[in-house]
């Protein structure tokens, strides 16, 4: 391994150990940890931390590394975009892997209401009411402010013209937004009608051997029934790929 490659290996794995909060062992905030920081709740992303800037997990930060060189090496042409970016730390670290690497032609698109998930009953006839019962909305840990994410961005020296943010629900941002192609997608909505909003806008724009990775595959129901639905309606094949029991990916053929 080169000193370069070396060096880039030591930055990015320092990278996940602090967007997780694994450093300085900040405590959760959910209402199943007590309170108390757990190593493993939190490497596995089964916790919500109090300042820690993603709550993902280890496994699904490698994840985007991973799929983020294979993109690169295998010079997949696109940008990446998280849909659903809580405090931002994912995208964080997508600019972080494009940044020690010197790449230059690839933004991140970071895509959030910054409000929180939308209340199942603003629309209750789009798709079928299959987010009927859905409480995300009530979490109010799941709001983050613009504002407060492009701070957390600054405090990485990460916020720059490489950083395009896209404010709003999905189904009034995504469908218009400026991307022409993309070569990771990752999918953090939660809910059945987020996933399918940000499938429907850009799903056609991934390029072939591009990514798409779904962070609640594994756990959300109406997730995971989005992304089924959707891949049977587009006749898509390729298999899914386990993450970590939580998320999920597949490459675009």
């Amino acid at each position: 391994m080169s000193n370069f490659a070396t060096l880039a290996t030591m930055h990015l794995d320092l990278m996940e150990k602090v967007l997780l909060g694994l450093i300085y062992e900040d405590p959760p905030i959910d209402q199943w940890s007590d309170g108390k920081f757990s190593p493993h709740l939190r490497e596995n992303g089964l916790d919500w931390p109090a300042k820690a800037h993603t709550m993902i997990g280890m496994a699904r930060l490698k994840n985007i590394r991973e799929l983020a060189s294979r993109v690169i090496g295998d010079e997949i042409p696109g940008d990446f975009i998280e849909t659903g970016v809580w405090r931002g730390g994912a995208c964080i670290y997508m600019r972080s892997i494009l940044k020690i690497l010197g790449i230059t032609d690839r933004k991140i698109w970071v895509a959030d209401s910054f409000e929180g998930l939308p209340k199942p009953e603003s629309e209750p006839d789009r798709y079928l009411n299959q987010d009927l019962d859905d409480l995300h909305h009530t979490y109010k840990e799941l709001s983050v402010s613009l504002e407060q994410v492009k701070e957390n961005f600054s405090k990485y020296n990460l916020l720059d013209e490489q950083v395009v943010f896209l404010k709003g629900w999905f189904k009034d941002t995504l469908p218009t937004a400026p991307i022409e192609k993309i070569a990771l997608l990752r999918l953090d909505g939660d809910m059945y009608s987020s996933t399918m909003d940000a499938l429907l806008a850009l799903g056609h724009k991934v390029s072939k051997g591009g990514y798409i990775i779904v962070d609640d595959f594994g756990v959300i129901e109406g997730c995971r029934k989005a992304i089924h639905e959707y891949r049977k309606s587009n006749h898509i094949t390729s298999q899914i790929y386990n993450i970590d029991g939580v998320g999920a990916y597949w490459k675009v053929t």
